[in-house]
């Protein structure tokens, strides 16, 4: 299947996680052997998007580590002003 070549994916991958009682970054968290954000990246790509842009934030370097191989782009939310604002970032 291929995408219109306007296709963008947003992952929205800054917060910290607060209300999962961690210190780590929400989407750091693993289910299945592999990080809540990778299962999101790998869900995305049959869309064949010409871009994914992951926001990232809280843990940024960890989190980009994460995504590695699976995101074309990331932008950085310095401040987590919540989720219009991340899309506004990305």
């Amino acid at each position: 299947m291929s995408a219109p070549r306007n296709l963008a994916v947003i992952v929205l991958a800054a917060g910290k996680g607060t209300r999962m009682k961690s210190n780590r970054a929400k989407v750091l968290h693993q289910l299945g052997g592999r990080e809540l954000v990778r299962h999101v990246l790998v869900s995305c790509e049959p869309l064949d998007a010409a871009r994914t842009v992951v926001v990232v934030g809280h843990q940024a370097e960890a989190v980009q580590e994460a995504c590695k191989g699976h995101a074309s782009h990331f932008a950085l939310q310095s401040e987590q002003r919540g989720t219009g604002h991340a899309v506004l970032t990305a």
